[in-house]
């Protein structure tokens, strides 16, 4: 059983650069039949501007294993440290953000 286990090990290597990470205070996701893109941003106060600073593009099936991963996540979090404060955030000016065509 040992050596069926090592097989099914992932070796996941980690760069200091990628290791650094990235802030992103705001998330865009769109999506097609056979994708869900996902923009991470950083938007600083005061700026007209903001940049996306990575970009996710994930399968269907991906993004909803994502989504029950980051959920199970967030109740192991609140169950740790106390809910999470949701605040109200001001809305996204209909004209932010990248326009995409599939």
């Amino acid at each position: 059983m040992e050596k069926e286990e090592k097989q099914n090990q992932l070796n996941i290597e980690l760069d200091e650069k990628i290791a650094e990470g990235t802030y992103a205070n705001l998330a865009i996701i769109n999506h097609s039949v056979s994708e869900f893109v996902i923009d991470f941003i950083n938007v600083m106060p005061g700026t007209p501007k903001a940049r996306v600073k990575s970009r996710i593009i994930l399968t269907p099936q991906h993004a909803k294993r994502l989504m029950k991963a980051l959920a199970e996540n967030v109740k192991r979090f609140e169950n740790s440290h106390g809910k999470i404060k949701d605040y109200d955030q001001p809305p996204i000016p209909m004209n932010f953000g990248p326009t995409g065509q599939a």
